[in-house]
């Protein structure tokens, strides 16, 4: 039983942080409109493809297009600190969600260069250098090793021999579960 447990809270973690890491995205992006004067005409969440924002009135596009990543990496390192703080029994979820974060950002940007696509294409177009965001990656990636580093035996991993938090599998089970549907009605709306 304690297997199964495992692979519900690996595979559900990976899959809720794939998600959050989105949402948090997209959110930095919204705050970047807001807090430069743009004007958000839509936000586009989907469980099944990637997510974007569309400005209408962006009188500032360079930092709204950063706030996105850097939101994205910054609020989960806050809740994770936060829960770390508080010495909650749920902390190593957020220090992973927040490892999620910082190596999808980071590597989005970095290795976007050569592709030119999303995020990265507008940055370069609005005057990032490449430079900007190889440094940008160069701080993320590494960060997010780092946070991971030890994590593994609240996984059920290495000497836990699959022993895990059964009641944190479920938990974050249902919070997918929950994410996937809110995502699906807001598309279907």
């Amino acid at each position: 039983m304690k297997r199964i447990h495992q692979i519900i809270l690996i595979v559900s973690m990976i899959a809720l942080s794939w998600l959050g890491m989105m949402i948090v995205h997209e959110a930095g992006h919204v705050f970047g409109a807001w807090t430069s004067g743009g004007t958000v005409s839509r936000v586009v969440l989907h469980p099944l493809q990637f997510s974007w924002t569309e400005v209408s009135l962006n009188p500032h596009p360079l930092w709204e297009v950063w706030a996105g990543a850097i939101v994205g990496v910054l609020a989960p390192l806050i809740a994770w600190g936060i829960a770390a703080w508080f010495k909650a029994s749920f902390d190593y979820l957020l220090r992973f969600f927040a490892g999620f974060c910082l190596l999808a950002n980071g590597a989005y940007l970095a290795v976007g260069v050569f592709d030119q696509v999303g995020d990265t294409a507008e940055l370069l177009i609005l005057g990032a250098q490449p430079w900007h965001l190889w440094l940008f990656g160069a701080v993320c990636i590494p960060s997010a090793f780092a946070l991971w580093h030890g994590l593994g035996p609240k996984f059920g991993l290495g000497d836990a021999q699959g022993s895990v938090c059964s009641r944190h599998a479920v938990i974050i089970f249902g919070l997918l579960v929950a994410v996937i549907l809110i995502e699906t009605v807001f598309v279907l709306a």
